[in-house]
């Protein structure tokens, strides 16, 4: 069987032995000790010193707690109330982060730290037999065991942070919505956009289901942005009277204390510290200079060796995948592309391709010719379809050359990813799912797991049909032009590419995006409507993130112990919830910050970059897929992109095959071609910074200090990216015009008038 190249395929046959007959609680036992002690013999190695960790085995059993105790409540008041109230909160957070200047999504981390914060607080004022205070205790009833039935545990803990961070995700649904509102000036009825929105998230939670054998069971779907959340679990709840453990969750607060602290200055008082680039200092008129050496503010440059000091883009919440946590394979892979990603942009630039100096150096809207903003309404009819005597009168549109190679780049790893998940772990996967039908598979996890009624397949196939139903009844009432079979035909290509997705996803930490593919897609099959092609991405695209984001809580409940019944149903409410806040919350952001958003560049707080780049997107693919993306067409490479990249992972294929000592199969392909358009929006003064943090981390500290890595490597990542979040939220309501009102910071040496890092304005 083939190696995985990313994280190695590992044995249970490894020291300590373990039978792989055996369960989960032999195999607990011959570890001798859990995950936060010193020494454990499993850790070491012949030489007596602790080993790195490298296989995936390495990550169930000595990264990750095997304790579990089935007793343990979870439908409980405080998980509910919990859960409720983190998940409108999340969901507001989630839907502010959508309309920032840099793409950031709201920690899992964050929400964990809140919840069990607000938990103990629970346990001390809720009556009930749990209550530590005497006046509160009451009888120990069904009921008063419902509200308080002890102190707040993993389970709940678990629970809670599952229902609200699935609430926390933007939905897509929003982009068309927002689209809509900006650019068509459609504002659909609220209970149509309601149905859709409930409809388009879980509709993909049962394609999730249904696949759940192969892609949440086995050990080498590890999911490496797991880690923190799962090693903090069990720094807050598992060995509380073990020294050491104490010592583990004094570092996480002290960090968490500081970060929070630190963060104000970046982000508020000295925005400098975003992006310090020595190269604008020393040359402040230079475009040349600005393109490639700045980045501190939104679509200005490429960040080339700039140092920032803001966790909030410098760790994984903003413009990384995780310094601390995504293997360094990945993240080479990654950076390297980056490279070529600063030498393409600066080439196409520079040679005038594409027409690219007419336009900004960065942005994702759409041109005339002459560099004046394309007015898309001005060659639709009235029922917003393409108009060809309009168009014959305007013209077609333009990109911004860096947004076509991002178009490109997207492509090439769409293809890559196919080729890559067959030639690396096409063999692994095929073996799994023949012992998964035999009953011979085994994880010590998921043995732990038997104690638990499993959720039933139909209740995915429900869930799945009511979705449908929900989705087929809003695309005829929201006047989205896509047919009935347009809806099918997207969530089959949602099933087609989720396995090769969640593959790469779970080993390497990346997230292949098929959205491009998918838009691509609908302008061959529904021509001339931006409004079908919108509505296409959203079933073809979204419903494979949701069966994604099911299948990623899955594994984490499976490393927690918690109840499949009870991941499923707080996933659904938390979809449920989070959707109807964000529907609510964007109507107030597009009424309050519209000409901010409809702005190429926006500022340093409001962004419309998501919104314009969804909406470029369903312009040229919906109304001018025939024109510009055909073969003779201006843009005809981005479709081709897609059969180049299925040949990209061939050649790393056979070096490594000649020529294995080179590590040619650590190269993780599809990363390598998506990074050709990875700095084409927002900050990217972090990227440097971003990859020395990587380097420290997952190389020096994984390999040369294995034991703190194993302690405290995870926690640091979690204390960082929680206090980061918390004082994010708070920034924003408080001064950053959550509430309606800017508060900007006077102008001083680390706060100037135009770009925080000095560089020549260009827009």
């Amino acid at each position: 069987m083939a190696t995985l190249p990313v994280l190695e395929r590992g044995s249970f046959n490894e020291k300590p032995p373990i039978d792989e007959k055996s369960d989960g609680a032999s195999i607990a036992r011959s570890i001798h000790g859990d995950v936060y002690d010193d020494i454990r013999d499993i850790d070491m190695g012949a030489d007596g010193k602790e080993r790195p960790i490298e296989t995936d085995v390495d990550v169930a059993t000595r990264l990750i707690s095997l304790e579990d105790d089935p007793t343990l409540p979870v439908f409980t008041f405080k998980m509910w109330f919990l859960g409720l109230g983190l998940s409108c909160f999340g969901a507001v957070l989630g839907q502010i982060f959508y309309f920032r200047p840099q793409t950031v999504f709201v920690s899992q981390l964050f929400l964990q730290i809140i919840g069990y914060l607000l938990g103990r607080l629970l346990d001390e004022i809720v009556p009930g037999p749990g209550n530590p205070h005497k006046i509160l205790r009451t009888t120990d009833n069904a009921f008063w065991r419902f509200m308080n039935p002890g102190p707040f545990n993993l389970k709940e803990h678990v629970a809670v942070t599952i229902f609200s961070s699935t609430a926390a995700e933007s939905a897509l649904a929003i982009s068309i919505f927002a689209a809509d509102a900006l650019y068509y000036n459609i504002n659909p009825n609220v209970g149509v956009g309601i149905f859709t929105l409930i409809g388009s998230q879980l509709i993909g939670y049962g394609l999730g289901g249904f696949m759940r054998a192969f892609l949440v069971y086995p050990t080498y779907i590890v999911f490496p942005n797991l880690l923190p959340t799962v090693q903090l679990f069990d720094a807050l709840h598992r060995g509380q009277g073990i020294f050491a453990q104490k010592k583990r969750v004094k570092f996480f607060w002290v960090v968490f204390i500081c970060i929070f602290i630190w963060e104000w200055f970046p982000e508020y008082i000295a925005p400098t510290l975003t992006g310090i680039s020595i190269f604008c200092l020393a040359d402040r008129h230079s475009a040349w200079v600005t393109r490639i050496f700045g980045g501190a503010a939104g679509n200005e440059g490429l960040g080339m060796f700039a140092l920032s000091l803001d966790w909030n883009y410098v760790g994984s919440g903003g413009g990384s995948m995780g310094a601390l946590f995504t293997p360094i394979s990945t993240q080479l892979s990654q950076y390297f592309g980056t490279m070529i990603c600063i030498i393409a942009f600066c080439a196409v630039y520079a040679r005038n391709v594409w027409n690219g100096q007419n336009f900004p150096w960065l942005s994702q809207a759409l041109f005339n010719e002459d560099g004046s903003d394309y007015d898309q309404l001005s060659i639709l009819d009235d029922n917003f379809r393409l108009d060809p005597a309009k168009l014959a009168q305007v013209g077609l549109p333009w990109f911004a050359s860096s947004q076509v190679l991002t178009k490109i780049g997207s492509n090439l790893a769409i293809g890559a990813t196919i080729t890559h998940v067959f030639i690396w772990y096409g063999p692994s996967i095929l073996d799994v799912i023949k012992k998964e039908r035999r009953g011979e598979t085994f994880d010590p996890h998921r043995a732990k797991m038997a104690v638990y009624k499993e959720v039933p397949m139909w209740w995915y196939g429900l869930i799945f049909l009511g979705s449908f139903a929900m989705a087929m009844a809003t695309l005829y009432t929201s006047n989205s032009q896509l047919p009935w079979w347009g809806l099918i035909v997207g969530i089959i290509v949602s099933a087609v590419f989720l396995p090769f997705v969640v593959t790469v996803y779970a080993i390497t930490g990346f997230v292949p995006d098929i959205q491009s593919m998918v838009q691509m897609l609908g302008s061959v099959l529904v021509k001339g409507s931006p409004q079908a092609n919108m509505y296409f991405t959203l079933y073809g695209a979204n419903t494979l993130t949701q069966a994604r984001g099911i299948i990623r809580d899955l594994k984490m409940g499976q490393y927690t112990k918690i109840p499949p019944r009870v991941t499923f149903t707080v996933q659904a409410c938390g979809a449920v919830v989070g959707g109807l806040l964000n529907y609510i919350i964007m109507k107030v952001i597009i009424v309050a910050q519209r000409t901010i958003l409809l702005d190429v560049q926006g500022s340093n707080v409001w962004s419309g970059q998501q919104v314009q780049s969804f909406n470029s997107d369903a312009v040229t693919w919906g109304a001018l897929g025939n024109q510009l993306y055909t073969p003779s067409g201006r843009y005809g490479i981005v479709p081709l992109s897609i059969l180049i990249g299925l040949a990209v992972p061939l050649p790393f294929f056979f070096v490594h095959r000649f020529f294995p000592k080179l590590g040619a199969d650590k190269v993780v392909t599809p990363i390598l071609c998506w990074t050709l358009g990875y700095l084409s929006v927002g900050i990217n003064s972090s990227v440097f910074t971003t990859f020395c943090m990587a380097l420290f981390s997952q190389f020096y500290l994984r390999r040369y200090r294995p034991r703190w890595f194993r302690k405290y490597n995870f926690l640091l990542s979690a204390a960082l990216d929680g206090g980061t979040q918390v004082m994010v939220f708070v920034f924003t309501f408080a001064v950053g015009g959550g509430s309606g009102t800017v508060r900007n910071m006077p102008f001083w040496a680390l706060n100037p008038e135009g770009n925080p890092d000095y560089c020549m304005r260009l827009t």
